[in-house]
């Protein structure tokens, strides 16, 4: 089933950030031919901190175009919204967004298999590319956070492409869902019984795991404000 289109394909490279010891990729610039896709994302993409981005998990963000109005109208014409890219995506696409993508979700995008594979959890690198001190809180508070896939089968895509889905095992938790339950600290246990029972990230699950043996949310403040707790 036809449910979007990509309307660019990007990628960047690791360089010095703008902090001391940091590097970034977030940086990222349209291809304009086909790319190959391989288990750990698009060939010609990096990550400056394999710790917490890129891998199997996180190997293609994704970004939704139809979000860069909404933020162009609440700050303003910054230059880094003027075109695919402001969030560090892979893929920015039309057609789609956090409420209508759901946890599990098995695409076809060219001749590449992709399953969706979570949610984004925005860090503190977007306060500086976007000269806004509470840019990452404010992706999270607004859940315009964009998602990841997962590789399943390699292949190759392009600009153009349309986005297919081919099932969709758990369509009562569209990613929405499940951002909203970490940005509103939810720590009921019967809900974070009901998450843990989905096919989670290592990181998403220890995240639930770590509310449902505490009881209480985790602190944001070294991922948003990139500060320690």
């Amino acid at each position: 089933m036809l449910i979007g289109r990509v309307r660019t394909v990007l990628t960047g490279r690791a360089v010095p950030y703008t902090r001391p010891d940091s590097f970034s990729a977030i940086d990222k610039h349209p291809v304009p031919d086909a790319v190959q896709v391989h288990a750990e994302g698009l060939v010609g993409d990096e990550q400056g901190d394999r710790r917490v981005h890129g891998g199997p998990e996180k190997a293609v963000h994704v970004y939704p175009w139809a979000h860069y109005p909404i933020w162009q109208d609440e700050l303003g014409a910054l230059p880094v919204l003027q075109a695919p890219g402001a969030f560090g995506e892979n893929l920015s696409v039309d057609g789609l967004d956090e409420c209508q993508v759901c946890i599990g979700d098995e695409w076809r995008i060219g001749s590449a298999g992709f399953t969706v594979s979570q949610g984004r959890q925005p860090c503190w690198k977007l306060n500086d590319r976007f000269g806004v001190p509470d840019m990452a809180r404010r992706v999270q508070d607004s859940g315009r956070s964009g998602w990841y896939l997962r590789v399943r089968e390699p292949g190759a895509l392009r600009a153009g492409d349309e986005v297919r889905l081919r099932h969709r095992p758990h369509p009562d938790w569209p990613l929405d869902r499940i951002a909203s339950l970490i940005r509103e600290r939810v720590c009921d246990p019967a809900l974070l019984r009901e998450v843990l029972a989905l096919p989670l990230t290592p990181s998403w699950r220890r995240l639930f795991e770590q509310r449902l043996a505490q009881g209480a949310a985790e602190d944001w403040s070294r991922r948003l404000d990139g500060r320690q707790p």
